[in-house]
């Protein structure tokens, strides 16, 4: 518990033993370092109950709060607010308790199963689905950091028409291309062809709509979309020549997968695919039409009524018995929870999905899964570039691995401009390039509230000043030159009279753990990103203000490095939280 909480609960029972006053919130601020005194209460909420003066509320609380806690050395009332100082060794008390349990984590009783990426086999990863990994990959570490278990899983989307749309053109080139005599990633080539056969159908609906038929006859008619449609039958029928076609594709494309998602730095507990689960659901459907909670209609096909839930009739299986999305998706969930011992599901996609799982959820609650309370759409806002929207079929998408080898290379021009890794080996410059890079387009990402569309500029995302990545690192590899400077090794805490840019650095570092307990419950990286900024600033502000190595004073000395390796130490831990690394030297 910091300063600022043990502030709250003596203020709570105060109010109650000296007011007769329950249930009511006073919100306790930290003050910056310009104002006068550490806290400032607000006693206005108090007022109206109270029929006093705020003056005079503050007065009596200030004298309640000296009289019975040694925590505050004196107080100030200002126009109604109680400006608090606390007293030196309360500080240092709470600087000791946050350095000691840095590493602690409380074990929750609970599975959480977080869901990401889930991509499609017929073309490699984008820009959008860096947003989805990062997120969801983000997610499932901060809720570890908050004692929870975590599974993190994706389901990938490895059948259907568009799977069949670059099969197709693959075979109708007849040239017989892999990966290896490409020297392309199994990915690309394949999105190549998804490319190639989009092309193509619109050449020929041009040709049938210049021979007199209709566009929409034509998308119908077109020669190439019987082809794929056709295949797509052959495949679930089984067809041995189709299903090694498509096996063979698809490995392509997961060795390219995975080839992104380790330089991304995201993995995964579980893989599911979507050929294995797309018949789930069925029985689901069937059990819903016995117990009357879905109804049939004349041309066979099954809906759920979800009007008294506000919504609309949801379609779950066609006339001819096949199922639609929201079918595999009911299937899916009931699947997660048998076979995990899960307490929550968190779905990480768009926002365009939201009517989507929206449904879900209903349904499942209508089956009679108690369970559904507990599942979660972390629904993120898309990703645009200052071009406009990205589309897969024309080729405009912003292509996952070439992004972070543009972020590679803008690290390493910045980094030889500067001129400082000079003396690092190659190996190391490297590794700082990589670092640097992918930490600057992963916060960039991840400080924007989850709900929130973005703007992504690459060359806004690698500046080495304001709330950037890159200035972040600089600030930890500051923390790890100084202290090697130094020569230092941890030691307990010092006694030292702190001034104002240590106390307010000393409660920033405190309240870490309240940070990640937030961004657990919001399921928000961006509390975490912005958090890990302001401790820099407070940071940055304490380090231009206070000597350190050339301190005469060698108690003042040895807890500004103590507060230095604690900043540190917290810079790092909110980073890994963020799927960022750190480096020594920049």
């Amino acid at each position: 518990m910091n300063i600022k909480n043990i502030i709250e609960h003596k203020i709570s029972e105060i109010i109650q033993t000296v007011f007769q006053i329950t249930d009511v919130k006073m919100e306790v601020q930290q003050n910056k370092t310009e104002f006068e005194g550490d806290f400032t209460i607000v006693t206005f909420p108090l007022v109206k109950i109270l029929k006093k003066s705020p003056d005079l509320i503050a007065m009596e609380l200030g004298d309640a709060l000296s009289t019975q806690s040694d925590l505050v050395a004196s107080y100030k009332v200002v126009k109604g607010f109680l400006n608090l100082t606390v007293n030196n060794n309360s500080f240092l008390d709470n600087f000791k308790s946050t350095k000691d349990t840095f590493a602690e984590i409380i074990p929750k009783n609970e599975t959480v199963m977080v869901e990401y990426s889930s991509p499609n086999t017929n073309k490699p990863l984008h820009l959008g689905h860096i947003r989805n990994n990062l997120l969801g990959y983000s997610v499932a570490q901060i809720l570890k950091e908050d004692g929870y278990k975590v599974i993190k899983t994706q389901i990938i989307n490895d059948r259907g028409i568009h799977i069949c749309k670059s099969m197709l053109a693959w075979k109708n080139s007849g040239t017989h291309e892999t990966p290896e005599s490409t020297g392309l990633k199994g990915d690309k080539l394949v999105g190549n062809y998804y490319v190639a056969f989009d092309k193509e159908y619109k050449k020929q609906i041009a040709e049938l709509v210049s021979e007199g038929s209709d566009e929409e006859t034509a998308k119908k008619q077109a020669p190439i979309i019987l082809e794929a449609q056709k295949m797509l039958l052959d495949w679930e029928k089984g067809d041995e020549q189709v299903r090694q076609l498509w096996t063979e594709m698809n490995s392509w494309v997961y060795a390219g997968f995975d080839a992104t998602y380790k330089r991304l730095g995201v993995d995964f507990d579980q893989v599911q695919h979507e050929s294995e689960t797309y018949l789930l659901g069925k029985d689901l459907i069937h059990q819903g039409l016995i117990k009357g909670i879905l109804y049939r209609k004349e041309d066979n096909s099954v809906w759920c009524d979800l009007s008294e839930e506000g919504l609309d009739h949801k379609l779950l299986l066609r006339g001819d018995g096949t199922s639609v999305y929201m079918t595999q998706d009911l299937g899916t969930a009931v699947q997660r929870f048998e076979e995990n011992n899960i307490q929550k599901l968190i779905y990480t996609v768009g926002n365009e999905q939201d009517y989507h799982f929206d449904v879900l959820f209903k349904i499942l609650k209508k089956l009679g899964y108690n369970w559904a309370e507990n599942l979660y759409h972390l629904s993120y806002g898309m990703v645009e570039l200052p071009e406009g929207k990205m589309k897969s079929r024309e080729g405009t998408v912003v292509d996952a691995d070439d992004l972070m080898q543009e972020m590679y290379e803008t690290a390493k021009d910045k980094a030889q401009e500067l001129g400082k890794l000079e003396t690092l080996s190659d190996e190391d410059k490297e590794k700082s390039y990589e670092t640097v890079g992918l930490g600057a387009l992963k916060y960039f990402m991840l400080k924007v509230d989850p709900k929130r569309k973005m703007l992504f500029n690459p060359a806004e995302s690698i500046d080495f000043s304001g709330n950037t990545g890159p200035f972040i690192q600089y600030t930890y590899a500051r923390i790890q030159s100084l202290l090697s400077k130094a020569n230092y090794t941890s030691s307990s805490t010092s006694t030292h009279e702190l001034n104002p840019s240590e106390k307010e650095l000393v409660m920033n570092l405190s309240n870490f753990k309240e940070v990640i307990s937030r961004a657990a419950e919001q399921l928000s990286p961006a509390l975490v990103a912005n958090y890990i900024y302001e401790v820099v600033k407070s940071y940055n502000s304490f380090y231009q203000n206070n000597p350190i190595l050339n301190q005469e004073d060698e108690n003042a000395k040895s807890f500004r490095l103590e507060v230095s390796e604690l900043t540190g130490k917290t810079i790092k831990k909110g980073l890994e939280l963020l799927g960022i690394g750190t480096v020594n030297r920049m």
